[in-house]
């Protein structure tokens, strides 16, 4: 496999929008929100994905097959800040490293970490063709670097492929210290959910593979009934499988789950939609043994994290540090993560369907 790698400088980004390459019916453009942040959109003939290069290389928005499948949020555009709630609303944010998740009273991280919105160094495209077929990329690296604490680079990879209607992202992190290194990693994929949409996903729909978390963030403020919202789906998980809008996912629910992966190592997720096409996407247990699912649907914001799959439950670090939850790379060691999203139309909507009930009839966990 070979690949030609585009190194990107600030300078070629200005508020007129500008074709950066093209390859055959791949095409990456560049420009300036009007908030000043750096863009990238990189398109195929059936996805167009909208990435901020040097702040988190967030994928900021996905539109697949014509639709915006990224969630509903309080935000036009991105805004140039290190903070996470003040630039809440795109469709992939890597969360971690050093912590991850709600940060308790006895926790100093902000929340969900540093890489967020964490500053890129470096930026590239990079173009080349794998098992998939050819693929139009953008990677970069980010280095944390705190003394006597802290050092790693994080290099994401997001590509959009010339067929179809998936594309991937990865992410490697490399421990750069002499010593171990701790690690807490969450990928917040936040899809549009869809009024009557059906999800479906390779685990089984009891209490005790599919949990409700019961613990509040300090950020949100409940409504009356929602704590018997909770309960009931504590005990009958499967009801919250069909998006009622009436149901009560405000200010949001949170689930933790036991997912089962196929003979390939993937486990699979979908929104199923009315019309029989689906959203969909893909992640490997062996990488990220948590699958956390993330449902909000207010007046302001509308999100289905279906599967925000990570290395630990999302309760900040002391909290899964207590539990043996962080995981740990050796002195110069990496580790990595993919993920595989976008949308099916019905007909292989219905094939990943019938797989995924077959993952579940055998029912060995990953």
């Amino acid at each position: 496999m070979s690949e030609t790698i585009i190194h990107l400088r600030k300078q070629q980004f200005g508020e007129r929008e500008r074709l950066v390459v093209e390859a055959g019916h791949l095409r990456a453009s560049s420009f300036l929100f009007d908030s000043g942040v750096h863009a990238i959109r990189l398109e195929s003939p059936k996805v167009a994905l909208t990435l901020l290069p040097y702040q988190g290389q967030q994928i900021w928005q996905a539109i697949v097959g014509g639709r915006d499948i990224t969630m509903r949020s309080m935000f036009r555009e991105p805004r140039a800040t290190s903070d996470y709630l003040s630039n809440y609303g795109g469709f992939l944010i890597h969360c971690g490293v050093t912590a991850m998740g709600v940060p308790s009273a006895s926790d100093s991280h902000p929340l969900h970490g540093e890489l967020p919105n964490a500053p890129y160094q470096n930026a590239h495209l990079v173009i080349g063709k794998d098992e998939k077929g050819k693929y139009l990329g953008l990677g970069g690296s980010y280095q944390h670097t705190v003394a006597f604490s802290h050092n790693y680079i994080a290099q994401p990879l997001v590509k959009v492929y010339e067929d179809g209607g998936l594309f991937s992202a990865e992410l490697v992190i490399n421990n750069l210290k002499n010593s171990d290194m701790e690690l807490m990693y969450l990928a917040h994929i936040n899809f549009r959910p869809v009024d009557y949409g059906r999800i479906v996903y390779s685990a089984q729909a009891k209490p005790e593979h599919v949990r409700v978390r019961r613990s509040i963030p300090s950020h949100v403020t409940v409504k009356a009934g929602y704590a018997e919202f909770l309960d009931e789906l504590a005990q009958k998980p499967e009801k919250h499988h069909l998006l009622k809008p009436e149901l009560l996912f405000d200010p949001e629910v949170v689930f933790l789950i036991d997912y089962l992966a196929d003979a390939n190592g993937w486990a699979h997720s979908l929104q199923l939609h009315p019309d029989g096409n689906a959203d969909y996407m893909r992640h490997r247990p062996s990488q990220l043994g948590y699958g956390v699912r993330w449902i909000c649907r207010t007046a302001d914001q509308d999100a289905l994290g279906i599967a925000d799959p990570a290395t630990a439950e999302p309760e900040g670090y002391t909290a899964e540090k207590e539990k043996g939850n962080i995981r740990v790379i050796p002195p110069a060691g990496n580790w990595r993560m993919d993920v595989e999203m976008g949308i099916l139309d019905a007909d292989e909507s219905l094939k990943m369907t019938e797989h995924i009930a077959n993952i579940i009839r055998v029912g060995i966990p990953s």
